[in-house]
């Protein structure tokens, strides 16, 4: 299989081209970067990375981890070139969701906000934790990262409180609590909160909190490399080769659901 990598030029990218590079059932057949990025013709295996998006007619599927404006740009092309597509990126507005989902209806992609495998057992986890803990518990989600990363929170815990909502039957738009300061009351029964921590080298760090009557569960999942970002993503990019139009997430691929 023929893999492109968007971002090519990041930390999340490097790694990916040496995932693609190490797997014998891969080729990197191009590395993409946005316009006049300081990366546009440096080395990426023996390829030069490019701006030009023509360059995936060379490619199978694109992986990308990029920001959402730059993979709408690449979902365009993808769509042009009838490419399938592994998004790993997070932040999208309402809009850019739903013309992610629009254009699965013509090609193949896979959406996570988190590729690692455990993260995503993790994901399980936390929903079937919820399921069984009920009201009685109060949720709350801490999330850690380097100091790098823009958005707050991060995907991975937006993911995880949608499915600890989903599983309590609860409108997370509506009991979502980002943060404390100040007088705020008492904490309201059905309320899942967000807390993100930013600092350092942290890879990505992940806790569902549980707390309840003379008990605290707690889901951890401590990512130590972005190679568990890689690996999964290329599990992601080879299950796709035998997969129609659609949108696709990890519980898929992993044959979760």
């Amino acid at each position: 299989m023929k893999v492109a990598i968007a971002g090519a030029g990041g930390r999340m990218g490097r790694t990916l081209i040496e995932g693609v590079l190490a797997d014998r059932e891969l080729t990197l057949a191009v590395a993409l970067e946005a316009p006049g990025a300081a990366a546009i013709g440096q080395a990426a295996g023996a390829l030069r990375i490019t701006a030009d998006l023509a360059a995936l007619a060379a490619a199978d599927v694109l992986v990308d981890f990029t920001r959402p404006e730059g993979t709408l740009a690449y979902l365009e092309a993808c769509l042009k070139q009838n490419r399938r597509m592994v998004i790993g990126t997070t932040g999208f507005s309402e809009a850019q969701s739903a013309r992610i989902a629009e254009a699965a209806r013509r090609i193949p992609i896979v959406l996570s906000p988190n590729f690692a495998i455990g993260v995503n057992v993790v994901f399980r986890l936390a929903q079937t934790a919820a399921r069984a803990l009920g009201d009685a518990y109060d949720v709350e989600i801490v999330e850690a990262h380097h100091r790098h990363k823009v958005d707050a929170p991060s995907g991975t815990a937006l993911k995880l409180g949608e499915l600890v909502a989903q599983a309590l039957g609860r409108d997370l738009g509506k009991v979502a609590t980002h943060g404390r300061h100040g007088d705020t009351g008492e904490r309201p029964a059905r309320a899942i909160g967000f807390h993100a921590i930013r600092g350092g080298e942290i890879v990505g760090e992940h806790t569902v909190l549980f707390a309840g009557p003379g008990e605290r569960v707690e889901v951890t999942v401590r990512s130590q490399s972005r190679t568990t970002y890689a690996s999964g993503a290329i599990r992601a990019a080879k299950w796709l080769a035998g997969q129609g139009p659609g949108l696709y997430d990890m519980f898929d691929v992993l044959g979760l659901k």
